[in-house]
């Protein structure tokens, strides 16, 4: 199984490959180390990464860069707005609120997604690594700037899903910088923590992370940022500068001309990295517009005059960041900056003066990122072995539900108002999960949102999720628990809702010893085993009812002395539908969409690619024989046959540069692609009967391992294979009907699709995680903490925060079941597990 992970930039991805000898990153065609994060739309196909730059200048109005700035966000955020006036693409407005990015490919204006560009700039990622590990490439880690929102978050796994990848983890960019650097410290402390500010100035935003490093662990203590503080404001400051003083001198103004635009930022980037190094500068481009010459120069400490708005705004990610670590700069042991956009010398020496000690460069600047997403994926593989190394994530925001209170409470006669609590606060450890308690007699509704949006500068509400119809069989207002989840990702969702109903059951009491009776009394349903707080007609009181905490632990423990004499209590658990708006959020059928438009784009690329390899051939082949007719075939040939090849041979090359411009390499496709067809669709087919038969045993299998999945969930996984099992033995008695010579019906491709829908469906209904088994005194619980603090068991472990060694669920991931990707299910890691326990 490949171990990827991706750095995708404003300006341009890395890409990161694990190896048993240690993290490489990967070169693309050109042998570069960093790729273009741009797409260029052409006439009759697209060019991606380093093609696309090729291509840019040509072709400005339909070259998409500076895609990670536009996803999920607004098209009324004046960020967005203010972005979108630099840029040389058109961008609108689409009937949702969120930006269309317009460019005309295949001689017609299309419309696309922020989030299907993003696909594109993944799915060419992908193919630089799949070139250098000769192998398919699906799990993969990427990093994010850790100010993403959760719908930024949501439109990456969609992206990566039009790629056909499958993201273990969205990390944190900093917190990948981090493990990078501390992974391979083999001299971090035992007990007092070494505490590192990790300054990433990117392309266009300024991270600022502060982590704390023991040995075999990191824990992040603080967040901060800056959104629009990166290397391409420097570059910014520079063009006004340049665009200005050539507006007097040669009266041009590049602003109404989009190629000279890119060409003057073009130069105005190298014209920075030259000042970095150098007090001076000098700046010279031919033909920038109107047909003249333009010459400048400039000293650095002029750069420095005009970029001083920039560097002012520098300081208080840093003095935020300290501020919420709750340490003191004394309390820093060393600061590393890593990004693009640092090696300008007036912010290592604003972070010189901050911190009271000289920066690091320990880190490749532009590499960590990706070296750390690998990493992290080698951690979260099963089939890498990595050293024990411990990430404790924070999430940078607070997020709170709202809903609106029950009908009049017969106590105290409140009306219909709206209620809401912090789930998630700011700082919660990733993953974690939250079981809150509802008392409802009928549908209801729940809002996600952010506690302050003041920061995430976005709209407060995430998602909003119905819970019902349900129907409590007493008549009165039903119990129900809603599982609340901060998944591995950082994106936020209501998981599960449970009613629950209590039943009496007289039990006859066995006289034993008290110790004995503790021991085996059945985990009761209520706040003893979950982290619960009921959420009744009014707020929720105490800080830890607020976040969803049980109070403390000795309650707990009374309760279960009590329930020792008393009947016990039977509780019978109905599932209640739960049903999701993602505000701006991409449907599972959009997604699909885009992923056969992605297809269907990718297979056109494809065809043109080949169609110029095969006209090469023809070319060179016309050239080759046209020489060896007057040298090395001479004696072999008659002066007319010569006479005649040479006129054919000249035919030939006459329609390769006219009518055959247009061309594809269709004419000798069909038989191509029969001879292919018949060669390649014996595997796949013996794939698909594998998929079928290891899915239909595992279901049919009386093994103790799958005892826990319900008859009628393994029923659906029965007929879903008899369906496939059908599908496939009609087509083939069709195909077997059919001459090799005729077109075929029963195509590899879509064989592979059966497989890969009978695989979804089948697979998260046999890697269901076993429940959680209540522990005993002679198996102290492995969901104890370190100071000895009990926490709770099974599902719900979560919530001990990824810093705790929680008991992780059982899941039925084993060999036994199939077949070609066994992906590592995000259930088996998130719950209660630390995300990079291997």
């Amino acid at each position: 199984m490949s171990v990827v992970g991706f750095d995708v930039g404003n300006e341009s991805g890395v890409v990161a490959v694990a190896r048993q000898r240690g993290i490489d990153v990967v070169l693309n065609d050109e042998s570069k180390r960093e790729t273009p994060a741009i797409v260029c739309f052409g006439d009759k196909q697209r060019f991606l990464g380093t093609a696309g730059a090729a291509t840019s200048m040509m072709n400005p109005k339909n070259t998409i860069s500076q895609i990670k700035r536009l996803i999920g966000r607004q098209f009324s955020d004046p960020e967005l707005q203010r972005d979108i006036k630099s840029l040389p693409f058109a961008v609108t407005e689409g009937p949702n609120g969120y930006p269309l990015i317009h460019a005309r490919y295949l001689g017609e204006t299309r419309a696309f997604t922020p989030t299907q560009v993003l696909g594109m700039v993944l799915s060419d990622l992908k193919t630089i690594a799949e070139k250098n590990l000769n192998a398919p490439v699906v799990d993969c880690c990427i990093g994010i700037p850790v100010y993403f929102t959760d719908l930024q978050r949501r439109a990456v796994i969609d992206a990566a899903t039009i790629a056909r990848l499958h993201p273990l983890h969205l990390i944190h960019e900093t917190t990948a910088t981090a493990l990078a650097y501390g992974i391979y410290k083999t001299d971090l402390p035992e007990n007092e923590p070494l505490n590192v500010a990790f300054v990433d100035v990117g392309h266009s935003s300024l991270q600022v992370c502060i982590a704390a490093f023991k040995k075999g662990q990191l824990k992040i203590l603080a967040h901060s940022f800056d959104r629009c503080l990166g290397g391409r404001d420097f570059d910014e400051a520079l063009f006004q500068h340049f665009a200005a003083k050539f507006k007097d001198e040669y009266k041009i103004d590049v602003y109404q001309n989009a190629k000279a635009c890119l060409r003057l930022r073009a130069a105005c980037e190298k014209l920075k990295k030259v000042l970095s190094a150098n007090p001076e500068a000098p700046l010279n481009i031919e033909c920038l517009m109107d047909e003249k010459d333009v010459r400048g120069f400039i000293k650095r400490d002029e750069f420095e005059q005009i970029s001083i708005p920039i560097l002012e705004r520098v300081k208080k990610p840093l003095e935020k960041a300290l501020a919420e670590a709750g340490l003191t700069i004394e309390n820093i042991h060393s600061v590393e900056v890593v990004g693009s956009g640092s090696r300008v010398p007036a912010i290592i020496k604003i972070l010189t003066e901050f911190f009271e000690k000289e920066p690091r460069r320990t880190m490749n600047a532009s590499e960590c990122v990706a070296k750390g997403s690998a990493l992290q994926c080698a951690i979260l593989s099963p089939t890498f072995k990595v050293r024990e190394f411990q990430v404790n994530e924070s999430f940078p925001f607070s997020i709170a539900l709202s809903w609106k209170g029950s009908a009049p409470d017969t106590q105290n006669g409140a009306l219909e108002n709206q209620q809401s609590t912090v789930v998630f606060p700011k700082g919660n450890p990733i993953p974690s999960v939250k079981a809150l308690t509802f008392y409802r007699s009928g549908t209801f509704t729940i809002d996600v949102q952010y506690a302050d949006v003041s920061e995430v500068q976005a709209p407060a509400k995430i998602s909003t999720y119905t819970i019902g119809p349900f129907q409590s069989t007493t008549g009165e207002r039903a119990k129900l628990k809603v599982k609340v989840r901060l998944n591995l990702h950082g994106i936020v969702s209501i998981e599960s809702a449970t009613l629950l109903e209590e039943e009496e059951v007289e039990v006859p009491v066995a006289k034993e010893p008290a110790k004995m009776e503790t021991d085996e009394a059945p985990p009761a349903p209520s706040s003893t085993t979950e982290t619960d707080v009921n959420m009744q007609d009014a707020k929720p009181e105490g800080p830890g009812a607020e976040n969803g905490v049980p109070e403390s632990g000795k309650e707990a423990q009374m309760e279960t002395d009590v329930k020792v004499e008393a009947p016990k209590k039977k509780v019978k658990k109905t599932n209640v539908p739960v049903s999701e708006v993602v505000y701006g959020g991409m449907s599972a059928a959009d997604v699909q969409n885009a992923l056969e438009k992605e297809y269907e784009m990718a297979l056109q690329d494809r065809v043109m690619e080949e169609t110029k390899d095969k006209k090469n051939a023809v070319e060179s082949y016309v050239y080759d024989m046209r020489n060896k007719l007057h040298d090395k075939y001479q004696d072999f040939v008659t002066e007319s046959d010569r006479d005649q090849l040479i006129s054919r041979l000249q035919e030939v090359e006459d329609w390769l540069y006219e009518d055959g411009e247009d061309e594809t390499k269709g004419q000798g496709d069909p038989i191509e692609e029969r001879y292919k067809e018949h060669t390649e669709r014996g595997p796949v087919i013996d794939q698909l009967i594998y998929c079928i038969n290891s899915y239909r045993e595992a279901a049919m299998l009386n093994d103790a391992k799958f005892d826990h999945i319900d008859l009628t969930e393994k029923q659906k996984v029965l007929n879903e294979c008899v369906q496939a099992e059908g599908w496939l033995r009609e087509r083939m008695q069709q195909q077997d009907t059919l001459p090799k010579h005729a077109t075929p019906v029963l195509l590899s491709a879509d064989v592979r699709k059966k497989a890969e829908a009978l695989d979804r469906f089948c697979r998260p209904i046999m890697t269901k995680p076993k429940p959680a088994k209540p522990a005993t005194p002679e198996a102290p619980s492995p969901a104890t903490s370190q100071g000895g603090e009990p926490h709770p068991q099974g599902e719900d472990t979560a919530n001990s925060g990824p810093g705790q060694n929680a008991n992780a669920s059982d899941t039925a991931g084993s060999g036994e079941v199939p077949p070609a990707a066994a992906e590592p299910m995000e259930t088996d890691k998130s719950e209660g597990a630390p995300p990079n326990s291997a």
